[in-house]
């Protein structure tokens, strides 16, 4: 039946990485094609490159040696340097075209997002068809949120079904349910976010309504089973009663897997240095947390009528 389907393999995306071995995006041993985009802004997000659809340039100032060749390269003058030799960049005047990136001799300047077809992305995926084979797993797309880049994103999920492997896309949940709807055939797993029930908290730590989401999360889950994904961090939903919120909600769809409690961690942060924006989990003074310190919450997840899964368990 998939290959009847047409496909557009000349179909041309932006991602910023692909990812090897994981275990915990889908069912087996997986390949994760990041794309870039996100509808949300969440201030413990470990990924911030991926907010933005265009490329980023991130900067580690630990390994620049101010030769200002990135100052003669840029035809924006983004990148200025200070008397005193310290480096200023403009974050809205960069194109994200790479120039100084290219000349940069000691790597601190490093590009994150770049374009690519289709095609050329399956002939990289099939290097994995025989882990994909063995362990069953497949291929996940994530981000940011790949349903942010809903055409390519579904020529490439056609394209991954073409050639018999597993599909799972990583969600925000915030597309537009018609497009959670067109693409369902051509997904075999789907993980959503949902990271609270009140709608205005979430828009404070989000900068987003949840409405939107909930409302793909009912939709969708009738047509496909899902696993909720729930980032249990500090001072946000890091509570009994908010997570039993959340785990009463996923038992009310009828079609979820399980729901899988993500502890809070900061691995991200230095990426905020890199591209000069504000890690705002610091206003919150928040600590990592650990899956030991989630497991309190499995019996309340449990009670709601829906299986537990927490951290990195399979």
């Amino acid at each position: 039946m998939m290959s009847k389907i047409t496909i557009d393999y000349q179909a041309e995306g932006d991602i910023f990485d692909i990812q090897r071995f994981s275990l915990n995006d889908g069912p087996g041993i997986r390949t994760i094609v990041f794309l870039k985009g996100c509808p949300l802004s969440c201030w413990w997000c470990s990924n911030p490159e991926s907010q933005r659809r265009r490329p980023v340039v991130m900067y580690n100032a630990a390994d620049c040696v101010r030769c200002r060749r990135c100052e003669s390269a840029c035809q924006r003058h983004a990148v200025t340097f200070m008397d005193d030799g310290r480096r200023h960049f403009d974050y809205q005047a960069c194109t994200g075209n790479g120039d100084c990136a290219a000349v940069c001799p000691t790597g601190a300047l490093v590009m994150k997002g770049r374009s690519i077809r289709v095609g050329e992305l399956i002939e990289i995926l099939k290097k994995d068809r025989s882990t994909f084979r063995h362990s069953g797993g497949g291929v996940t797309l994530s981000g940011g949120d790949p349903l942010m880049q809903p055409d390519f994103a579904g020529e490439l999920l056609k394209a991954c079904k073409a050639q018999g492997w597993n599909t799972a896309i990583e969600t925000e949940g915030c597309a537009e349910t018609e497009t959670y709807l067109r693409l369902v055939p051509y997904i075999d797993t789907i993980l959503m976010d949902i990271k609270h029930m009140d709608p205005e908290k979430h828009r404070l730590f989000t900068g987003v309504s949840n409405e939107l989401i909930l409302n793909n999360a009912c939709r969708v889950s009738a047509f496909a089973p899902l696993t909720i994904r729930v980032p249990v961090i500090p001072k946000f939903n890091e509570s009994e009663e908010e997570i039993r919120a959340i785990a009463e909600f996923a038992a009310s769809l009828g079609k979820v897997r399980y729901v899988h409690l993500l502890p809070y961690h900061s691995l991200g942060e230095n990426k905020y240095r890199m591209m000069g924006i504000e890690y705002k989990m610091n206003r919150l003074s928040a600590k990592s947390l650990s899956n030991k310190e989630l497991e309190k919450y499995r019996p309340i997840v449990e009670q709601a009528g829906v299986s537990c899964r927490i951290g990195d368990e399979s």
